[in-house]
């Protein structure tokens, strides 16, 4: 049973689905148990726990009777971030780029924040924040 794991709510489906489809493999493991590009859902699993799902934003909001989500300030902060533990900053970095996410801040050494940690932050295709960090 999975006692937490994300799930994602977004609007443009097989955008996300081929974003994560291809990075999560190499960055957790996890692997596609569920799904495919036309939605409306999908689940990434390691060793029989979900890392992360996605679920059509529209399909919900019908569900639950919302037709959008909360509004929001223009300019508001993130409110949220996945945070992926890897090997190397750089190679994840580009894997990610390479499937449509988009720079925020490139692969930087971080010694304030600790020893030996790096990172590097990315925006998803809807423009979730990610965090790739080693150490």
């Amino acid at each position: 049973m999975d006692a937490l794991y994300h799930r994602l709510l977004v609007a443009d489906f097989p955008a996300c689905f081929g974003f994560y489809d291809a990075v999560l493999a190499p960055l957790t493991g996890a692997a596609l148990v569920k799904g495919a590009p036309e939605g409306p859902y999908a689940t990434w699993d390691l060793d029989g726990q979900t890392v992360l799902s996605l679920f059509d934003r529209g399909q919900l909001a019908a569900t639950v009777g919302t037709t959008a989500p909360p509004a929001a300030p223009a300019a508001a902060q993130d409110d949220t971030m996945l945070v992926f533990r890897v090997d190397d900053v750089a190679r994840a970095h580009d894997l990610c780029r390479q499937h449509g996410g988009t720079t925020v801040v490139g692969p930087t050494d971080r010694p304030d924040w600790g020893p030996n940690l790096r990172t590097a932050h990315l925006r998803d295709p809807e423009g979730r924040l990610i965090e790739l960090q080693s150490y």
